[in-house]
């Protein structure tokens, strides 16, 4: 309801992302280099298995339902609703440079980021920029700001990894968005206490 929405609508919305993180929606294929070899590399302390090499000539890109579609519609309603566009494009700037500065590519499959950079990242910059619309910025943010910088700034590697589907707003970056979904909520919640108190 701090976003803006029904205590329905948010648990939709929870849902939908969740069960739409299984869907990938293929927009155009590139040729692939095929690479790798079998192992485990740690990133942040997540692990992730790389295949045997594939045989895959070619890389499909699609977009990610729950990781990609959902927050983006949901991103541009809030930015609209409340008039945050000037805002929402400095807090998403600076949190899309920081997840392009930290995340990784990971032959054989795809780009890594580690969970909680968008969520700390996106509470900071929401904090300081704008505290009235903290809830509704940080969702904004994080979610724009960890798709723009983890996988639309990295896309041109995309051909070098060797992975059969580069999936955006998929995989290590739907956590990532996932985690700050929620966090908007908590940020809202906690920032309108005060006031609530105070008419109280």
């Amino acid at each position: 309801m701090q976003l803006g929405v029904s205590s329905r609508t948010a648990l939709f919305l929870l849902f939908a992302s969740l069960l739409g993180s299984y869907i990938n929606l293929p927009v155009a294929e590139i040729p692939n280099q095929v690479p790798v070899s079998g192992q485990v590399v740690e990133f942040f302390g997540m692990q992730y298995q790389v295949p045997q090499a594939v045989a895959s000539s070619s890389t499909i890109i699609a977009v990610n339902v729950g990781g990609a579609l959902i927050p983006v519609i949901v991103s541009f309603y809030l930015l609209n609703k409340y008039d945050l566009w000037l805002t929402g494009l400095a807090a998403t700037a600076v949190v899309a440079a920081i997840c392009h500065s930290l995340s990784w590519l990971v032959p054989g499959v795809g780009i890594a980021l580690p969970i909680f950079v968008p969520a700390l990242a996106t509470a900071i910059v929401a904090f300081i920029i704008d505290r009235n619309h903290i809830g509704q910025l940080a969702y904004v943010a994080g979610s724009l700001g960890a798709l723009i910088g983890t996988d639309l700034m990295n896309l041109d590697k995309i051909a070098g990894l060797g992975v059969p589907v580069a999936s955006i707003g998929g995989a290590g970056t739907f956590d990532a968005i996932f985690l700050t979904s929620i966090l908007a909520v908590l940020l809202g919640s906690i920032a309108a206490s005060p006031r609530a108190a105070a008419k109280c």
